[in-house]
Parts: C-alpha cells; structure tokens; sequence
C-alpha cells in the first residue's frame, strides 16, 4: 500500500511540474495563470515547482534550556495549554499531510523530551508508514533525551539532530543561561550506539562567543559517524541579532582551511539540501554549513510547519500564519484541512526577504516557532 501511495504521489508531482513548466512559457494573464496553476498543483506543491514533503511539527512551547538566539532574555508568554494541539490532533494533522504526500516529519519544540508522552507520540507516527511516511526525526537540546533514547529508537525515532553550540561548559553557560553541557555530550555519545540513522549536531555560530571551536567540532567527526552542521545566526523576535554577530559559511570555511588544507572535501548536495557538506579525508563523519543568511536556498524548499499551537507556517521567515487548530475544533473535515493547507502553500512566496529587511520584519521568537 506504501509503494502505491508514494507511486501516485511521484506521478502527481511529474504532471504538475510538467503543467508549471508550460504555463511559466504561456502567455496567460498572471489572474489566469495563477488560476489554472493552481487546478493543476498538488496540495503540497506551491507555484514555483517546490512539493513540500516534509513537515516539521513542533510539540510544545516549553524548554529546558533559555538559549539566547532562541528566546528573549526575558522569556516568552506561553501558548495557554488548552490552546496548544492535542496528541490526537497532532497525530491527525500528521495523517493529513502524509496522505498527501509528506514522507518525512521533524518533532520540535521548544524542548520535545518535555512533552511527558513524547514516546507514545512517535509510536503514533511510526503508523503512519503504512500510508508513506518514510522517516521520523526529532530536534533536542539534548539535556533531559539520554533515558529516553532507547525508547524513542524502539518507538520508531530513525534520526536524531542535538543542539550544542559550545563544547565548554562555562560558555554553555553563557549560551543557554543554564548548565547540562556534560549531558549533552553523553546524549550525542549514547546516540551514536543506538543504530539511529543518523545524528546530527546543531552549532549556531555567533561572532565572539564560539566561531574559534569550529576545528574543535570538526574534530568529533574524526573518529564518529556524526554530522556537525554550522547554523549561521538568524534574525527573531527577541534574540537580538545583528549583522555584527553573524559569520558566513565562508568565512567559517576558509578557517578551516587553514587548518586542514586540501583535505577538505566537498560532499554532493542532497535534493531539497539545506546544508552544504564537507568531510574531512580519512574521517568516519562529516560536517556541514546551513546558510540561510549568505546563500539561500529557498528554491529547493520542500518544508513547511505545524507550530504548537496548531498554525500552518509556510516559510520559517514569514509571518502569515493559518489555524489548522480552529479549523479542527470547529468540525472540519480532512477535505476541509486538505483545502486550507493547498491554499496556504500556493501562496507561499518564491523566497525571503533580503538579510537587510529580514532582521527587521516581526516574526516570532525562535522558541515559538520550532528548530
């Protein structure tokens, strides 16, 4: 049944594709044009050739950890619980979206180990390979997942991505407002033993508190089978950013460079990639730059998100929010959902705003969003 629903899905895909590319030569009125598109696209895909198969679902508000890129200084206002999607409402918007083609899904928080029934929500997923979901990942911080791992593995967990922007623990301090630096590498070290797909580490570089541990994280690929990514700093509400503190990926790069000369080498780019990839001659990992601010990669976008409170986000960086959430507890039927998600995505836009005009657009805090 799987391979049928993947099948039909890839056909869809091939006939809109084929559609978009012949009405992108017309010579349609842009009315028209976006009305005759918007017959032929499949619900996931929008007016640019871009199928959003992958959903990110962030499953609480709640964190552990007060990292300062992450969430104001002075804390967030949280979502009433009450106002907050259910299990089964998750696990039904979930249902929804992979009918319609999504085959990979991202828990996120906040913290997603603080949700006391985490396990049992990632069993309710795994279900969902019957209908063609093909992989279940989570995003943590790492401090409080190490006891579960086990369970959330057997429950079907296939990849692992753990945030650590600091190997020293006075500068997690720093960083997160808290201290678990030593949790936080014993999760990424038991990770590794559990037959996860793979794992991943998160590092969100800022100018002066930890750009000079780039080698040091490069390291831990030596000997493991770990994907070190290097986030560069984005703007949110709260998080106070500014040009000053962000360090390009080839800045980054080109330190790296001078440590490991031309044993640097450059890894393919994955479809939908949001990383560019490295390795380093002879070690068993690899790494990777995610460059959101220098060098977008909104033209293979294939991601949209469900936030907590149960609105559909199109674009990380936009702030046109839709409730899936009033539409549930109203009565909707999934044709109802299906229609509102179709009408989201079409009007999702080609790409963010410019660096300049981003940092000053209102968005919400990354905490209320989802990693």
């Amino acid at each position: 049944m799987a391979t049928r629903v993947l099948v039909r899905a890839c056909r869809r895909v091939g006939r809109w594709r084929a559609g978009a590319r012949q009405l992108a030569g017309s010579a349609v009125s842009p009315p028209a044009a976006r009305a005759q598109q918007d017959e032929r696209v499949p619900v996931l895909g929008d007016l640019f050739g871009r199928f959003h198969n992958y959903l990110r679902i962030s499953v609480t508000e709640r964190c552990n950890l007060r990292c300062q890129y992450c969430m104001p200084e002075e804390g967030v206002e949280l979502t009433e619980s009450a106002q907050l999607l259910t299990t089964e409402e998750i696990l039904r918007v979930a249902r929804v979206f992979v009918q319609q083609g999504v085959d990979k899904i991202r828990l996120t928080g906040g913290e997603p180990t603080v949700r006391k029934d985490i396990v049992e929500l990632v069993r309710g997923l795994d279900a969902l390979r019957a209908l063609g979901l093909r992989k279940i990942a989570m995003t943590t911080n790492g401090i409080a997942v190490r006891r579960k791992l086990p369970l959330l593995r057997a429950a079907g967990l296939d990849g692992l991505n753990i945030s650590l922007d600091t190997r020293d623990p006075r500068k997690f301090e720093l960083f997160t407002r808290r201290n678990g630096c030593d949790h936080v590498l014993r999760a990424i070290a038991d990770a590794g033993g559990l037959g996860f797909d793979f794992v991943k580490v998160n590092v969100v570089v800022m100018r002066g508190q930890n750009e000079d541990e780039v080698p040091a994280f490069v390291e831990m690929t030596h000997d493991d089978n770990v994907d070190v990514r290097f986030i560069e700093y984005m703007p949110f509400d709260g998080n106070r950013w500014g040009r000053q503190k962000l360090v390009g990926y080839r800045e980054l790069l080109a330190r790296l460079a001078a440590v490991y000369g031309d044993r640097i080498e450059p890894l393919p780019l994955e479809p939908n990639h949001t990383a560019k990839g490295y390795r380093i001659a002879g070690y068993r990992g690899q790494f990777g730059f995610i460059t959101s601010m220098t060098d977008t990669f909104c033209a293979s976008c294939n991601r949209v998100r469900v936030l907590a409170d149960g609105n559909l986000k199109v674009c990380l960086f936009g702030n046109t929010e839709v409730s899936l959430r009033d539409l549930i507890r109203a009565g909707a039927t999934d044709a109802d959902i299906v229609a509102t998600i179709s009408h989201a995505i079409k009007r999702k836009r080609r790409a963010h705003a410019g660096l300049d005009i981003l940092s000053q657009l209102p968005n919400r805090p990354m905490i209320k969003i989802g990693g």
